[in-house]
């Protein structure tokens, strides 16, 4: 493997990774239609308030999804468009300025994801 990766290699890991946001937003539909369903039979007074806490994080994690994955709709289409048009393609430059700050972006909201997922389901136990 080249240690430099080539635009189109660059291109297609933004596809997946954009694909994997687009399956993380119907988790989220998923999760709050839990959440809905976990509202109904709690049995705690403070079970809205939960609730609420966690439409909030679901909103949030909505918000980021979709502010990352329009960035990277941005940056696949101008590597596809320099692939295309055989520009030549200075790595540490995009590097610098676009895979390494969105990289970095989506594993904080990965990290953030699980996060919720991971209280939702403890949360789910204890209303039960």
């Amino acid at each position: 493997m080249p240690a430099t990766p080539s635009i189109m290699r660059l291109h297609l890991q933004y596809r997946l990774w954009i694909a994997e946001l687009n399956f993380d937003i119907n988790v989220l539909r998923i999760l709050g239609d839990h959440l809905v369903e976990l509202k109904a039979m709690g049995k705690d007074p403070d079970v809205k308030a939960r609730s609420e806490a966690f439409e909030k994080k679901f909103q949030a994690l909505r918000t980021e999804i979709d502010e990352i994955r329009h960035e990277m709709h941005i940056v696949k289409m101008k590597l596809g468009a320099s692939a295309r048009d055989s520009n030549p393609f200075n790595y540490s430059l995009y590097n610098r300025e676009n895979h390494a700050p969105l990289k970095k972006r989506l594993s904080a909201y990965k990290a953030e994801f699980r996060k919720v997922k991971k209280d939702l389901r403890a949360e789910a136990q204890y209303l039960t």
